[in-house]
């Protein structure tokens, strides 16, 4: 396991944050060909990596979160927060930042 899984694995989000990495957009097209990186657009799906334990309320009870752990989202084109670990990027969001829940 790479130094970069472990450091992810035990970064844990607090309150209503949300840990997710954003889903790279396929860098081949139906037919095989390759296109290049600079036309490789970034998509505004991502897959849930961890979630906090909620907020609480003014009375002190817990607001569940509304995702999961491996969860695919759709996130805000611009916002959250980034997280660089090793090589790769992650960003971490508020879950009411999150526009929606893709169901598969």
């Amino acid at each position: 396991m790479s130094l970069a899984v472990k450091s992810i694995k035990s970064l844990a989000p607090l309150l209503d944050r949300v840990l997710v990495q954003r889903i790279k957009a396929e860098a081949r097209t139906a037919g095989g060909i390759f296109l290049p990186e600079s036309s490789v657009k970034e998509l505004n799906e991502a897959k849930v990596l961890a979630v906090g334990p909620g907020r609480t309320d003014e009375g002190g009870k817990r607001i569940p979160m509304s995702v999961q752990a491996g969860d695919k989202v759709l996130i805000p084109q611009f916002g959250g927060s980034p997280v660089k670990v090793g090589e790769e990027e992650y960003s971490l969001f508020r879950d009411h930042e999150l526009l929606a829940k893709i169901n598969e």
